[in-house]
């Protein structure tokens, strides 16, 4: 367990590689000057990722995995597997999330770091989902992870950002062979 103080707070983490490198630079344990005091939100921001961080890799969820990055609880990478027995079987796709200091007020930024061909993900990787769009504090991560992961099977094709691949849905087979080509190609 790492413990590092900050002003008259101190911060405590489970995991000695998460740190709050927004407000401290770990290397030479410098107090980083862009932040002049830790607010009482952020420290609630950072309690309330690392409870859901706890929950998440004790709750066993089929397909998902997510963890900080390097040494940012604000930043984690996560990964979907493609479920069985669909057209994205065999698949796995690298998301980039992103909170912002006073979140859950506010959504995370989700994108999809591997190419993920699909009616509601564009080509940059952004996604269109509608806990995203319709955000309320009472959700989480692991209910935006499993959103995406149905959302994946289950496009809502109603508003598309992928037009190639919403007029591809409607044909399994075709699209099944579209998405080995694509994943493949971009991911290899």
């Amino acid at each position: 367990m790492a413990t590092f103080s900050v002003s008259d707070k101190s911060l405590t983490f489970i995991f000695p590689t998460v740190t709050v490198s927004r407000f401290y630079n770990t290397d030479k344990m410098i107090y980083n000057p862009w932040f002049s005091k830790v607010s009482d939100l952020d420290l609630c921001v950072c309690n309330r990722l690392q409870s859901e961080l706890m929950a998440l890799m004790m709750g066993g969820d089929s397909g998902i995995f997510v963890f900080p990055e390097e040494d940012n609880i604000f930043y984690w990478k996560g990964t979907i597997n493609g479920s069985k027995d669909t057209v994205f079987e065999g698949t796995q796709y690298r998301l980039l999330l992103s909170f912002p200091n006073d979140y859950p007020f506010k959504p995370p930024t989700v994108k999809f770091e591997t190419f993920c061909f699909h009616p509601n993900v564009d080509v940059r990787g952004h996604i269109c989902l509608d806990i995203l769009q319709k955000w309320s504090s009472a959700y989480d991560v692991r209910t935006i992870l499993l959103s995406i992961q149905s959302s994946i099977t289950e496009p809502n094709t109603s508003s598309p950002l992928n037009p190639q691949a919403v007029q591809l849905w409607s044909n399994q087979e075709e699209y099944r062979k579209m998405v080995v080509k694509l994943y493949k190609a971009r991911n290899a």
